[in-house]
């Protein structure tokens, strides 16, 4: 608020005893201590003004410079990624390659099993063709031995009683030669042993009774190859055996 200073009559003043100007002072200084007063508030108005804008753009700025710092992180992350998507995919890409070929290996060894498989077939029925005709050869022979057998069998059985002696194949390549008539006393006291005849080197798997001169009688079979002297000897050794030597 201003205050109106009231126009001065110097002449009037000069006239006085004591020539006195009222100069205010006191409402000057009051002005004055008002007006600093209100530069001083809004000095620190401003300063805190600017100190909060400051800080504010400091906030902002760190928080921009870490927004950043974020995005590139983030950029070199989806860039590494990308490198690795892009390995990834060359691998892929070589896998993809590898297994075509590898399929089209298969295929052709598909397509050559097929073809062994059609050309097996044609054998496997070519062999059973020439299986069915031996099968019909062999059931033709069959009923021709049968024939033979049942004309043969009684003369064998004859020839069997009056020898004392039978021999007849068991298992694989084994032959089993029993002797009876050895001892007169008793007739039905028979002995037996088991020839086996699979290779060239003949061996005796089994003798009751027990025959001490086997080794030697078997050692001989080898030698010579002749099974029905061995089989002569053999009831000799039997018959001795049960009688004792002939005098």
């Amino acid at each position: 608020m201003s205050v109106r200073v009231p126009q001065l009559d110097l002449a009037t003043i000069l006239k006085q005893p004591n020539p006195h100007i009222d100069l205010r002072t006191n409402t000057y200084e009051t002005s004055t201590r008002n007006f600093l007063k209100a530069l001083t508030t809004w000095k620190n108005r401003s300063i805190n003004t600017i100190s909060e804008r400051r800080k504010s753009q400091v906030a902002e700025k760190k928080r921009l410079t870490e927004k950043i710092q974020q995005v590139e992180t983030e950029t070199n992350q989806c860039k590494l990624r990308e490198i690795d998507l892009v390995a990834e995919l060359e691998k892929e890409k070589e896998e993809r390659q590898e297994m075509e070929l590898s399929v089209a290996a298969f295929k052709r060894q598909l397509a050559s099993l097929r073809d062994k498989c059609s050309s097996i077939d044609s054998e496997i029925e070519q062999y059973r063709v020439i299986t069915e005709n031996l099968r019909r050869e062999k059931n033709k022979e069959r009923s021709i031995l049968r024939k033979n057998a049942s004309r043969v069998n009684p003369d064998l059985k004859f020839c069997e009683e009056n020898l004392g002696f039978s021999m007849e194949g068991i298992e694989n390549d084994q032959l089993f030669v029993r002797f009876w008539r050895l001892d007169p006393t008793d007739p039905e006291r028979d002995a037996s042993l088991v020839l086996d005849v699979s290779s060239t080197s003949y061996r005796v798997l089994t003798s009751s009774p027990l025959l001490p001169s086997l080794p030697i009688l078997l050692t001989s079979l080898n030698e010579t190859g002749d099974i029905y002297l061995f089989v002569k000897q053999a009831r000799e050794k039997y018959r001795e055996l049960y009688q004792g030597p002939t005098s």
